[in-house]
């Protein structure tokens, strides 16, 4: 009876471990199961070094290649306007006529004053014709002779003062009738006819500007400045091409966007940069040259100009990938573990949809591309591999 007991006893020990083994491992099973249901599946990015190209903004503001201010040279009343505002002109058109009564009547008194000088100019070389053979007979002294050559030496010069004065009236006179000086287009007109103008007016008559060509003036901050002078030098000693201080730092064509937002089909030249940095600003003034044969562009319009700059070698990430704070930018990172956590990050510039990290980052890191809003620091992902 005790040795039944005994077996009775030992299998119910056997039943029992054998139920809390298998009941461990289905609590393990779970734990686990449990665990991987918690795990996110979230696509991440794996940060590589590469080439990017960043596109910098610059507004400028466009000018015609000759931009003239139209000013009378003579003082009268508007007598006439044969333009109008916004219309082309051809180089010597007429523009505007002042009153040229004055001019006329100042004109025909220099023209007597000059008939009159030539008159006595005659009558002293007749003088002199007379006295010559008498001097030369002995008749008369020589002095009478000097004296009457020396009047014709003073009417002579007479003629030529009265001569002047006549060219001078003529071109007052010619001065009332304003020509284009260039082929353009007309600016504002804000004087009428019957107002009093002169050359001393603040307000010129009109402004022409010639817009075949234009200029586009901006300015560039010192760094992005030195950037493309580095660049230039780097490429010469590439090339092997010595320092020369007469050639002409070299920018790529740059873009002109419009105020519409649209950019100008075609694209432009920086073909001028200004000797030094405004100390004020810490800014360097360049020019950028356009065609502007379908005349879209205007003098003192504005624009945006676009200028790509390349960097080598740098770090970039989606932009999707980042979120910001309180003026800082911070992504989440995912370590060996499958393991989410939040980073503060430094950008250095934008290239088509994507940032470069100047801090923050290193080649390898994996940054999550979407469901922030789900993660906290810690949090455990399935990682799903994106390529962008």
């Amino acid at each position: 009876m005790k040795k039944l007991n005994l077996s009775i006893l030992k299998a119910s020990i056997l039943v029992i471990g054998s139920v809390a083994i298998f009941s461990s491992c289905s609590e393990s099973k779970s734990k686990e199961k449990t665990n991987s249901s918690k795990a996110l599946a979230l696509p991440v990015y794996t940060v590589e070094q590469a080439d990017a190209v960043t596109v910098k903004d610059y507004l400028g503001t466009i000018e015609g290649k000759v931009n003239v201010e139209v000013r009378p040279q003579v003082e009268g009343l508007l007598q006439e306007i044969y333009v109008d505002e916004g219309s082309f002109v051809q180089k010597g058109q007429r523009l505007f006529k002042i009153d040229p009564s004055f001019y006329q009547e100042d004109l025909n008194n220099t023209v007597a004053s000059a008939r009159v000088a030539e008159a006595k100019l005659k009558n002293a070389q007749l003088e002199v014709d007379r006295l010559k053979p008498l001097v030369d007979n002995e008749v008369i002294s020589d002095v009478r002779l000097a004296a009457a050559q020396s009047d014709y030496q003073v009417a002579k010069a007479g003629v030529d003062q009265a001569r002047a004065e006549v060219r001078s009236a003529q071109l007052s006179k010619d001065f009332t009738v304003i020509k284009a000086p260039v082929s353009g287009y007309i600016g504002r007109i804000p004087k009428r006819i019957g107002n009093l103008v002169s050359k001393g007016d603040k307000e010129p008559l009109t402004n022409l500007s010639d817009i075949q060509e234009v200029y586009v003036y901006f300015a560039m901050n010192e760094s992005d400045f030195l950037y493309f002078s580095k660049a230039q030098a780097k490429k010469d000693s590439m090339e092997g091409r010595a320092y020369d201080k007469q050639k002409r730092l070299t920018f790529p064509k740059v873009t002109l966007v419009l105020a519409d937002g649209e950019e100008y089909p075609i694209k432009g030249t920086v073909d001028a940069v200004n000797g030094q940095v405004d100390r004020t600003t810490g800014a360097i003034s360049l020019r950028a040259t356009f065609p502007n044969q379908n005349n879209i562009l205007r003098s003192g319009s504005t624009g945006t100009l676009k200028i790509s700059e390349v960097k080598e070698q740098v770090l970039q990430i989606p932009q999707v990938a980042t979120s910001e704070l309180q003026d800082k930018t911070f992504v989440f990172v995912v370590d060996k573990n499958n393991k989410a956590q939040r980073r503060n990050i430094k950008l250095a510039g934008k290239s088509k949809d994507k940032y470069i990290v100047s801090e923050g980052l290193a080649a390898g890191d994996r940054v999550i591309l979407s469901g922030f809003d789900k993660l906290t620091d810690g949090s455990i992902i399935q990682p799903i591999a994106k390529q962008q």
